[in-house]
């Protein structure tokens, strides 16, 4: 039998992904209920669009719920306060120079769940978190990525907070 992968994750990861889960099954579901309700009291349902549209809004919600109970299921939450902070790790804020572009960036480095590049937070499973983690400060390190191969220096490893 295929070994059942970890979804690591932070207490904050974890959070959301529980408040989005009860929101969904305890506002969510209702709401689209009175959705197919009203929809079913105009009458014919053969050319419905709202009826239709609120059938398509529960079949989503109802994926969304399964897909969020199989991630939490398995999951392996990170406690931020005991991360080691002499290497790299899920849990931890990185500061790093970036050679190609002569500045200092910050990621947190986080489960596959929780990335969100917009907010600076790295999969410990991308190319760069990857080759980040078990380093140290001082060291440089070379990640190979689809825009080629990027040089970081990491100068500071602290709590994600």
């Amino acid at each position: 039998m295929a070994e059942i992968k970890k979804n690591i994750m932070t207490f904050a990861g974890l959070k959301t992904l529980e408040d989005e889960l009860f929101d969904l099954k305890v506002n969510r579901r209702k709401e689209v209920a009175q959705k197919i309700k009203e929809a079913r009291e105009q009458g014919d349902l053969s050319e419905n669009a709202e009826y239709d549209a609120a059938k398509d809004e529960q079949r989503d919600i109802e994926s969304r719920i399964e897909e969020l109970e199989k991630l939490l299921k398995n999951v392996e939450v990170v406690d931020e306060e005991e991360v080691d902070l002499d290497t790299v790790s899920v849990g931890c804020k990185v500061r790093l120079y970036d050679a190609e572009f002569e500045e200092e960036i910050e990621y947190s480095i986080v489960g596959s769940t929780e990335a969100d590049s917009l907010n600076n937070k790295i999969s410990n499973e991308s190319p760069v978190g990857a080759a980040l983690l078990g380093r140290k400060v001082g060291e440089t390190v070379e990640v190979e990525t689809q825009a080629g191969v990027l040089l970081f220096k990491i100068l500071e490893i602290q709590r994600a907070n």
